[in-house]
C-alpha cells in the first residue's frame, strides 16, 4: 500500500504533537478523536504555535500553510482507512487502549501497522485483542513530540520483522533517534527516570526542601530540570501512575510510590496542571512558590 497517509488517534497534547510532527515531514495525517472539543483545541493548539513562529521569523507564512495543508482532523475512527501506519495516543490506561485497538483494528486496511504511544504498558497484551497482533508495536514519543528526538521502538512477543521496520524507516522520515526497548514496564527511560523521581520525592516527604534537591541535580548531574520541578511538569498523577505501573509489574520493593505522592494526588495537587504541586504556580503556569 502507498506509505503517505498516518493516522493518529487522539487529540490530546501527544497526539496533537505527534499529528504535527508527521505534517511537519510531509506525511497527509488525520488526526482523530470522539471528542470534538480535543480537536477544536488541538487546532487552536496548532494554529497558536505556527503563528507565533512566524511572528518570531522562524517560520514563514508559506510553510506554516504547507503543513497545515497536509494535517486534517476528524471525529470519526473510520477515518483510519486508507492510512499505512495509525498511531494511538489516548489516555494511559490498559482498557482504553486495548477498546481503541480492538475498534481500530476492525476499521484499518488490513496491511496496516498500528503502533502504540504507550509509555510503558504491555505491547503484547494491547496487541491481543487485534486480528493481526504481528503488525503492532510500541512507538513511544516524548512531550513535546514536534521538539523531542527519542523515539523507543518496542516489539511485542510475535511483532513481525517488516512491522518494525516500517516504523523504523517511519521514524528516520520524521527525524527521530530510535532506541529499542524491552517489552517491560517503563521500557528504558520510564524505568530510569521515575525511580530518579520518586526517590527525590522521598526526599521532600523527609524534609529536603524542593529547590534544593532541584538545584542539587542541575548543579551536580547538569540536569536542565531537576526532578521536582520535572515531576510537576508531567503531572503528579501521571508520575504516580508510571511508578505504580513499575511496582506491580516487577513486584520489586524498590519501585515502591511515595507515599506522599498518593497523598497530593488524593488532595487535587497535581502540578503545573492544577497550580498546586511541589511548587506553587499563578494563572500563566510561573513559579510563584513552594508548598514545602
Amino acid at each position: 500500500m502507498e506509505k503517505n497517509k498516518v493516522a493518529v488517534v487522539g487529540a490530546g497534547l501527544m497526539g496533537n504533537g505527534i499529528a504535527q510532527a508527521c505534517a511537519t515531514a510531509g506525511y497527509e495525517v488525520v488526526n482523530i478523536d470522539t471528542f470534538e472539543a480535543a480537536i477544536e483545541k488541538a487546532q487552536e493548539t496548532v494554529e497558536k504555535l505556527f503563528n507565533r513562529k512566524v511572528a518570531k521569523g522562524s517560520m514563514t507564512e508559506e510553510r506554516k500553510a504547507e503543513i497545515l495543508g497536509h494535517l486534517t482532523y476528524s471525529g470519526d475512527l473510520a477515518d483510519v482507512k486508507g492510512a499505512f501506519l495509525i498511531i494511538e495516543a489516548v489516555p494511559e490506561k490498559i482498557e482504553i487502549k486495548k477498546e481503541t485497538f480492538k475498534k481500530v483494528d476492525e476499521l484499518a486496511d488490513l496491511e496496516a501497522v498500528i503502533v502504540s504511544n504507550t509509555s510503558g504498558l504491555s505491547i503484547s497484551e494491547i496487541a491481543s485483542v487485534t486480528n493481526r497482533p504481528d503488525k503492532v508495536m510500541g512507538a513511544h514519543f516524548f512531550y513535546p513530540a514536534p521538539v523531542m528526538k527519542l523515539l523507543e521502538l518496542v516489539r511485542g512477543l510475535v511483532t513481525s520483522d517488516e512491522t518494525y521496520d516500517t516504523v523504523k524507516e517511519f521514524a528516520g522520515k520524521i527525524g527521530k533517534t530510535t532506541v529499542d526497548a524491552p517489552e517491560f514496564p517503563g521500557f528504558m527511560v520510564n524505568r530510569i527516570l521515575v525511580p530518579m523521581q520518586n526517590e527525590a520525592a522521598f526526599m521532600v516527604m523527609e524534609g529536603s526542601k524542593p529547590e534544593d534537591v532541584d538545584n542539587a541535580m542541575k548543579l551536580g548531574c547538569n540536569h536542565p530540570m531537576g526532578p521536582i520541578e520535572l515531576t510537576d511538569f508531567v503531572g503528579i498523577d501521571t508520575m504516580l501512575a508510571t511508578m505504580t505501573g513499575l511496582y506491580n509489574g516487577f513486584h520489586d520493593s524498590k519501585y515502591r510510590p511515595c507515599p506522599l505522592l498518593e497523598t497530593m494526588v488524593k488532595s487535587g495537587m497535581l502540578g503545573k496542571k492544577s497550580g498546586q504541586g511541589f511548587y506553587k504556580y499563578d494563572k500563566k503556569g510561573n513559579k510563584i512558590g513552594s508548598n514545602f
